[in-house]
């Protein structure tokens, strides 16, 4: 499908900085005199991509996510623009080193991420950090996550699209959680898991303020 060339188009972002421009390292001197046409928070608006990601760092949530990579998930890049709208700490992908990073939509490039060869090597890193494993996957013996008790400092581990996760994976978690469904289909998108997930995160570490 085309646009129509009759149609105004909407433009995303502002344009150039009008008037005397801002002081401060912050300010990228390019987006200033041209405008920001990118996908961020008006906030964030005229800064440096370094700069973006250095607050980010201050203000990071306790909790991380992984995801297991062994066939390519092309879910991945979802899970990592959503882990970013969170502020998660960091992503981990669990196996194959490269993924799909056309469903993150730029938003990698302001998420911490980090990769491991294998689940023995990522459940010692996690152990090592302090952090408790929790499986997201409706296996015997999940808990609902909506009624079970997130850990503050946590990884929330998910599996692929189709199989969910190893037994490899099952096995190094330290509790495990489902999300509770009502319908045919035995599970849910693994993107549309891990925004769940996150978000139950959300809700029981920060929340709302009147």
């Amino acid at each position: 499908m085309t646009a129509d060339p009759e149609e105004p188009q909407l433009e995303v972002g502002v344009g150039p900085w009008p008037g005397p421009w801002p002081s401060g390292e912050h300010y990228d001197p390019e987006l200033l005199e041209h405008g920001d046409r990118r996908n961020v928070v008006d906030a964030y608006r005229y800064w440096r991509l370094e700069a973006i990601v250095a607050d980010l760092d201050t203000r990071r949530h306790a909790f991380h996510v992984a995801i297991e990579n062994w066939q390519h998930d092309l879910n991945i890049g979802s899970i990592v623009r959503t882990a970013n709208a969170f502020t998660a700490s960091a992503v981990h992908i669990i196996g194959k080193r490269r993924w799909n990073r056309r469903g993150a939509m730029v938003t990698d490039r302001y998420q911490r991420i980090v990769h491991h060869e294998t689940t023995d090597a990522f459940r010692a890193w996690a152990h090592g950090a302090g952090l408790v494993v929790v499986a997201v996957d409706n296996t015997a013996g999940s808990v609902p996550v909506d009624t079970a008790p997130l850990p503050e400092a946590c990884v929330l581990l998910f599996g692929q699209e189709g199989p969910g996760l190893t037994d490899e994976a099952i096995a190094a978690a330290d509790a495990h959680v489902a999300i509770r469904q009502f319908g045919s289909t035995r599970s849910i998108n693994a993107a549309a898991a891990a925004a769940i997930v996150m978000h139950e995160w959300v809700r029981q570490h920060r929340p709302a303020r009147p």
